[in-house]
C-alpha cells in the first residue's frame, strides 16, 4: 500500500498524513452532525423531550455546542413532512465539507477510489436538498443518517463509515514511524511518552485476546491535539478515540451494547475521570435495533497522571473484545448480574474471558458436568441453582482463570478439561462439606440435650430434686430447632443432589435427637425415691451418651475438611466412627444391667418402668449415633477411593 502511494504521489508521503489527520477530525464532526440531525427530527416530533448534551463531544470535535443545541431546540415540522431548524443550511454545507475532507486522502492515495467516493458523495448528499431555507425532508433525513448493510441503498452515513475504514487503512500504511507498536505520524517529542504509556497498557494484556483480531493503534498529531485511535474489534460502532490537548485527556467511546459501555467506564474507576451520560443514537445495520451508545470522559492532570491513565486505558481494551458473547454464555450458568460481575473480576485480575471462549465457553463447563457430576447437575440447570450463588460464582471465576493459564502456558486443552472437572468436584465436595457442617450443628444440639439429662440425673442421685418440667421443655424446644435445621438441610441436599450417605447422616442424627427428647421427657418423670443404684447406672449411661455426641461432633467436623486433602482429617473422622461403635456397645451393657435391676426389683411399678424406659431411650440414641459413625466411615472411605 505504501509503495503504491509513493508511486502515485511522489513526495505525498509528507502531505498524506496531514490529509489523514484532517479526515479523521472530519469524521468526528460528520458523525456528531448526523446525530444532531436525528435529535432535531425527534425533538420536532416530540418538542417536550430532553435535548442531548453534546458539550464534551463538540469540544473534542471543535464545534460550537451552543449552536448545535439551538438547532435542535428550534426544530419544528412544517407542511409536507419537512423539518425546519435554525442553522440547518450551515450544518448541511458543513456536512458536505466533512465528506470532502474525508475523501481527500483517499483520492490522494488512489485517484480512482477518490473519484468513486466523490460520486457517491454527490448522490447521497442529494438528501440534503430542500425547497426552502433551513429545511430538509424528514424522509430524506432518515435516509441520509441510516447505515444499511452492504448491498442496500447507499446513504451519506454509509459513505462516512466506509471512508472511515479506508482512512484508517491509509493511516496505518503511510505511518511515518512506529512508537511502541503504534502506527504514528506527525508526532512531537512531547507526544511520544504518552503514546508509549498507552501502548504499555495495550501490550500488557494484548496476549489475552489470543487469535482474535484487533487492538491496532494509530497515533496522530492533528493541530494542537494528539489523537490515539484503537480499533478494539471489528464492529462498525465499536470505536475508541482519545484526544490529548492542553493537559486534558478526552476519551470518546461508542458501543452497540450499553452494558459493555458501562463495564468499560467501571474498569477505569481508579482514575478521576468525569464521564458524560450514555447517549443513545440509532443507525440501521449496527445490530440490536440499530441502537448504539456514546460516552465521553475527561481527565485533567499533569503528564504523570495522564500517562498512568493512558496505560490503564490501554490495558482495559482487550476485555471489551467478545465481551457480549461471553456475557451471554455466563448468564446461562449464573444470574445476569453475576455474569457481568465475573467478567469485571476477570478483567481486574488480568485474566479476561477470551481464553474461556477459545476453549469452548459453555461447552467447557458442560463437558465437566457430564464427566464429573452427571447425576448431580441436570442438563440446562444453572450452576447457581445447584451449587448456590456464591459457590457458582467462585467456580465460574476459577474456570476463566484455568482457561487463561492453559492457553498462556501453551498447555493442551485436555489439561484444561481435567482442571475444570477437578474444580467442579472440589466445589461439589464443598457443598457436601457444608451439609456435614450442618450435621455438626445437629450433633451439637444432641449434646446439649444429653448434658442437661445427665445433669438432671446427677442431681437426683445426690438426693436433690431435678429440673423436671423445665428439662422436658428445653429438650422439646431444642428438638424443634433441630427439626427445622434438618428440613432446610434436606432441601439443600436435594438442590445439590448430594450423596445418599450425607442425607442419611443428617436423618440419623435427627433420629438421635428425637430419642434424646423422649429421654428428657422420661427423666423429668423419674420418682425421687428411685433406687440409688439405678440412678447411678442411669448417670453412667447419660455420660456415655454425652461422650457419643461429642465424638460425633469432632468426627463430622473432621469429615467436613476431608476434601481439603489433609490425611489427619481422614484419620480423625475414621477414629471417631470407631469410637462411636465402642460407646454404643458400652451403652448396651449399661442398659442391660438396668434391665436386670428392674426385673429383680420389688418396688412400685412406676419406680421401675421409668428408669427402664429412660435407659432404653438413651441406648437408642447411642445406637443412632453409632449408625451415624458407620455412615461417616463409608463417606470418608468413598472420598479417599475417588
Amino acid at each position: 500500500m505504501k509503495t503504491r502511494i509513493i508511486e502515485h504521489l511522489g513526495q505525498s508521503d509528507i502531505l498524506l498524513p496531514v490529509l489523514v489527520g484532517s479526515a479523521l477530525a472530519a469524521n468526528d464532526r460528520a458523525k456528531l452532525r448526523m446525530s444532531v440531525l436525528q435529535a432535531a427530527a425527534q425533538h420536532a416530533r416530540r418538542p417536550g423531550g430532553p435535548v442531548p448534551d453534546w458539550a464534551a463531544e463538540a469540544r473534542a470535535a471543535g464545534l460550537d455546542a451552543a449552536a448545535l443545541r439551538a438547532l435542535v431546540v428550534g426544530a419544528r415540522t412544517a407542511a409536507g413532512d419537512v423539518l425546519v431548524a435554525p442553522g440547518l443550511d450551515d450544518l448541511k454545507r458543513a456536512l458536505v465539507a466533512d465528506g470532502e475532507a474525508m475523501i481527500a486522502p483517499v483520492a490522494a492515495a488512489d485517484a480512482g477510489a477518490g473519484t468513486a467516493a466523490a460520486a457517491r458523495l454527490r448522490r447521497t448528499a442529494a438528501d440534503l436538498d430542500s425547497s426552502g431555507p433551513d429545511q430538509i425532508g424528514l424522509a430524506a433525513l432518515a435516509h441520509l443518517t441510516a447505515a444499511p448493510h452492504d448491498g442496500g441503498d447507499d446513504t451519506l452515513h454509509r459513505l462516512v463509515m466506509d471512508l472511515h475504514r479506508d482512512i484508517n487503512r491509509l493511516a496505518a500504511a503511510c505511518a511515518e514511524e512506529t512508537v511502541a507498536g503504534a502506527r504514528a505520524h506527525g508526532l512531537r517529542d512531547a507526544d511520544r511518552p504518552l503514546v508509549e504509556a498507552f501502548m504499555r497498557g495495550v501490550e500488557a494484556t494484548r496476549g489475552l485476546k489470543f487469535d482474535h483480531p484487533g487492538l491496532d493503534t494509530l497515533a496522530t498529531r492533528v493541530g494542537e491535539r494528539l489523537v490515539l485511535q484503537n480499533d478494539i474489534g471489528t464492529t462498525d460502532a465499536h470505536v475508541l478515540v482519545v484526544a490529548i490537548e492542553d493537559g486534558v485527556v478526552t476519551v470518546t467511546y461508542s458501543d452497540v451494547h450499553r452494558p459493555r459501555a458501562q463495564f468499560f467506564t467501571r474498569l477505569l474507576d481508579a482514575h478521576p475521570v468525569a464521564w458524560s451520560g450514555l447517549s443513545e443514537a440509532r443507525a440501521a445495520g449496527l445490530g440490536e435495533g440499530g441502537a448504539f451508545y456514546l460516552v465521553t470522559g475527561r481527565l485533567a492532570g499533569d503528564g504523570a497522571a495522564q500517562a498512568a491513565f493512558l496505560e490503564t486505558l490501554g490495558a482495559s481494551l482487550v476485555f471489551l473484545i467478545d465481551w457480549n458473547r461471553a456475557r451471554k454464555v455466563l448468564r446461562t450458568l449464573v444470574g445476569k448480574g453475576d455474569a457481568v460481575r465475573v467478567l469485571e473480576r476477570a478483567a481486574r485480575a488480568r485474566v479476561g474471558h477470551r481464553a474461556f471462549l477459545e476453549l469452548g465457553g459453555g461447552e467447557l463447563i458442560a463437558a465437566a458436568v457430564r464427566h464429573a457430576a452427571p447425576t448431580r447437575i441436570g442438563f440446562g440447570e444453572r450452576l447457581d441453582a445447584v451449587l448456590g450463588r456464591d459457590a457458582a460464582f467462585e467456580f465460574v471465576e476459577s474456570v476463566l482463570r484455568i482457561a487463561a493459564e492453559t492457553l498462556r502456558a501453551g498447555r493442551s486443552v485436555r489439561l484444561a478439561n481435567d482442571a475444570v472437572e477437578a474444580e467442579l468436584v472440589r466445589h461439589l465436595d464443598r457443598g457436601d462439606s457444608r451439609l456435614l457442617a450442618v450435621a455438626v450443628r445437629q450433633a451439637g444440639l444432641a449434646r446439649e440435650i444429653a448434658v442437661r439429662i445427665a445433669a438432671d440425673i446427677g442431681e437426683r442421685a445426690a438426693g436433690r430434686p431435678g429440673s423436671g418440667a423445665a428439662l422436658a421443655a428445653f429438650a422439646k424446644r431444642t428438638e424443634e430447632k433441630a427439626d427445622r435445621i434438618a428440613l432446610d438441610t434436606r432441601m439443600a441436599a436435594r438442590r445439590l443432589n448430594a450423596g445418599a450417605t450425607i442425607t442419611a447422616i443428617v436423618d440419623v442424627i435427627e433420629d438421635a435427637i428425637d430419642e434424646l427428647e423422649q429421654a428428657a421427657f422420661l427423666a423429668s418423670l423419674i420418682d425421687g425415691e428411685t433406687d440409688p443404684e439405678m440412678l447411678r447406672a442411669l448417670g453412667e449411661l447419660c455420660l456415655a451418651v454425652v461422650d457419643a455426641t461429642e465424638v460425633a461432633v469432632s468426627g463430622l467436623d473432621a469429615a467436613a475438611d476431608v476434601p481439603e486433602g489433609r490425611r489427619a482429617d481422614s484419620d480423625d473422622a475414621l477414629a471417631a466412627a470407631g469410637r462411636l461403635a465402642e460407646i454404643e456397645r458400652a451403652c448396651d451393657a449399661v442398659e442391660r444391667m438396668l434391665t436386670a435391676l428392674v426385673l429383680r426389683g420389688d418396688g412400685a411399678a412406676r419406680m421401675l418402668i421409668g428408669p427402664l424406659e429412660l435407659a432404653r431411650a438413651l441406648e437408642r440414641a447411642s445406637d443412632r449415633l453409632a449408625r451415624a459413625g458407620h455412615l461417616l466411615r463409608a463417606h470418608v472411605l468413598d472420598h479417599l477411593a475417588a
